[in-house]
């Protein structure tokens, strides 16, 4: 009887996917019988999901001995093209930008400069063609023609990176000089073929001649297509690079559904080389000096941003209010942020502050010259609205005590003033390598160290650390001692051992501080091999950075003349790896300078992660030249994300599928 019962439901089963199959091609039929006769279908009917196909060009694609400079596509539908402007490249470069638009079933394409002889033309439109009614995408396409009586094909690929970070540049021009041609060029002519990068930073140069090139990038700010502005970023290679091409095959994977594949394709194609060029870009040190902007984001706090420090802070004179003795300055380390803090709360309260600002400049020239500028300073939060605010706090404040008065509680019938604030960071555990800083939101008038006390204990007693504060800035204190591993410390502030410009002073604080043991934390050796610095260098250091899961710097640490570098107390969690050369020793990275023929210096990535636990010691061998370049950033820090491709949608078959599901349901059929 089973066996029956299991015939009868194999029977059903095949009789529903016929009649399925079945319902699909009937449904096709239907369409187009019907379609003729009625407008549309309750649901909309079927999808346009074939892309748009090219089916006439004048001239024609691929055509020689050209000598026209408008191009007409002819497409079998109606098209668009998006943003146009950054995704289609005209090469050879065009000083003045060609006329690219989209009308009907066509693209027009009209070139503004003249036509150069015997030169291969190609119009890349990328992946920006689609159709107009559905958007479904054409795929990268590219158009040529010639001047000349045949049709270079060669091509050039690579990838341009942030020199710095190795983060790849999205939109940056990339183009082709003759090899032979003098560096100078790079400033007083426009590139032979260019190229724009993608979301991955890749580039490919279409069109190209046989022979010897040199290939460079440009952020090209001013669309002149050479290396005019200081602030431009810049990359270039001394390699000589020679195209070619080869026969090849490459693997295309069939996709029964997302998970399952059905067969893998194998199709040849010409593989073009070189297709791995890596240019590392950079932007010269910008020395000019102007003023940026300048803000009042806090009403006590003026704020003066520049492009680049001087060892002078501006001077200051108030045309408003009198700046004498007033203002208390704090800036960045290199001076290029400098901000000025009013001490008298008169003036916090002002809303209007005008000033006269003295400081130094880089004229037209590039000289620097003392500059005297009027500024105007508004807070963002007017007064009036300030005080609204401080109101709404106090009549919260009332009606709480009120509340406590009548229930008989204690209570406060003076409007308790805040106390100043400290912030210990870190706080909590510690490494025996760190230090505590201690600060404040606003600058302080004055920070008894002496009343800065660090106790450890030791069987149960506490004893006094020997410890030493130090100032580094008007509103942070750094906190250094000899951290015992596996010791239990208790940091202590005396009451009123601070107090702010404003005259508000601290409460006695009481932080408590841990030292973790040896077991809390991992070792980790890396050995780096590799690099570019040679072995008689004695300037040269190699610099290790260990990055935490966002690709920020955790600690970094100088290897040892073997290549060994060393981090000890680390925190058990995921960590990355970087280095880079510091050629010259100054304990800093340094970007490069063209005139010179100087690159940045050289910055690399370990491209896996390096899972550190207690109790570990984790070692790793380097070499940073194993893999290219363009491979070793990890994809989880690579805040450039490459961009997303476009897919034709297959809506049909879903919309077949649903309504055989439908039909085969209304038969009674389940499915």
């Amino acid at each position: 009887m089973k066996n029956e019962e299991f015939a009868s439901a194999m029977k059903k089963m095949k009789m529903a996917r016929s009649v399925l199959c079945a319902t699909f091609f009937i449904l096709l039929f239907s369409f187009f019988i019907f379609s003729c006769a009625r407008m549309g279908s309750p649901d909309g009917g079927w999808y346009d999901d074939m892309p748009p196909s090219v089916v006439s060009a004048s001239p024609a694609d691929g055509g020689t001995d050209v000598t026209q400079k408008k191009i007409i596509i002819n497409f079998n539908e109606f098209i668009k093209i998006e943003n146009a402007q950054e995704k289609v490249i005209v090469s050879p470069p065009q000083i003045e930008q060609a006329e690219v638009k989209a009308a009907g079933k066509r693209i027009i394409v009209e070139l503004m400069d003249t036509l150069k002889e015997n030169t291969t033309y190609t119009i890349d439109f990328s992946d920006a063609i689609t159709d107009n009614n559905e958007g479904n995408p054409m795929g990268n396409y590219t158009f040529s023609f010639s001047t000349g009586d045949h049709i270079d094909t060669l091509e050039v690929a690579g990838y341009v990176l942030n020199a710095e970070d190795l983060e790849p540049i999205k939109g940056i021009l990339v183009g082709l000089y003759p090899y032979d041609v003098p560096d100078s060029t790079f400033r007083t002519e426009p590139m032979m073929r260019v190229s724009r990068t993608n979301g991955s930073g890749f580039f490919a140069i279409k069109g190209v001649a046989p022979g010897s090139y040199k290939a460079y990038a440009l952020s090209d700010v001013d669309g002149n297509f050479i290396f005019s502005q200081k602030s431009e970023i810049i990359a270039w290679s001394n390699d000589s690079i020679v195209p070619s091409w080869k026969p090849d095959t490459r693997q295309d994977t069939i996709w029964r559904d997302s998970l399952h594949i059905d067969n893998i394709l194998r199709k040849p194609y010409t593989h073009f080389l070189p297709d791995d060029v890596t240019l590392l870009a950079f932007q010269e040190l910008q020395t000019d000096r102007y003023l940026l902007k300048t803000e009042r984001s806090q009403p006590e706090k003026l704020g003066f941003y520049f492009t680049f420090g001087h060892d002078s802070l501006p001077s200051i004179k108030g045309l408003n209010f009198n700046a004498d003795s007033v203002l208390v300055a704090e800036y960045t380390e290199k001076k290029d942020t400098v901000f000025y803090w009013l001490n008298d709360t008169t003036l916090v309260q002002q809303d209007t502050l005008q000033l006269e600002a003295k400081f130094w400049a880089t004229d037209t020239l590039g000289v620097l010259q003392q500059k005297v500028d009027t500024l105007l300073f508004l807070p963002k939060v007017p007064y009036a609205k300030r005080l609204k605010e401080q109101q709404k706090e106090l009549e919260k404040w009332q009606k709480e005590q009120e509340k406590k008065k009548k229930r008989g509680d204690t209570y406060d019938s003076i409007y308790p003033v805040k106390p100043l604030e400290l912030k210990f960071n870190p706080s909590g555990q510690l490494t025996p390598l760190e230090k505590v800083r201690i600060e404040c939101g606003v600058p302080l008038a004055k920070c008894d160290t002496s009343m800065i006390h660090l106790y450890f204990m030791r069987d149960s007693v506490w004893y006094r650390a020997a410890h030493e504060v130090r100032q580094l800035s008007p509103r942070v204190y750094e906190l250094n001692a000899d951290w015992q591993p596996a010791t239990e410390y208790s940091l202590e502030v005396d009451s009123a051992a601070a107090q702010s410009i404003y005259g508000l002073s601290n409460k006695a604080i009481k932080q408590g501080l841990k030292v973790g043991s040896p077991d809390d934390f991992s070792t980790f050796v890396v050995s780096i091999s590799g690099t570019p610095v040679k072995s008689d260098d004695s300037t040269a250091v190699i610099v290790v950075r260990l990055l935490d899961g966002s690709g920020k710097i955790v600690r970094e640490v100088n290897a040892d003349a073997s290549g060994k570098a060393t981090f000890t107390y680390v925190k058990p969690a995921t960590y990355y790896l970087s280095a880079y050369c510091d050629m010259n020793g100054n304990g800093q990275w340094d970007t490069g300078e063209y005139d010179r023929g100087l690159m940045a210096e050289p910055v690399f990535f370990f491209n896996e992660e390096i899972e550190c636990k207690a109790k570990w010691d984790v070692s790793r061998d380097w070499n940073v030249s194993r893999t290219p370049r363009y491979q070793q950033k990890p994809a989880k820090i690579t805040k450039q994300k490459p961009d997303q491709a476009k897919k034709l949608k297959n809506r049909n078959l879903e919309r077949a599928k649903k309504l055989g599901k439908e039909y085969l349901g209304a038969q009674g059929v389940k499915m």
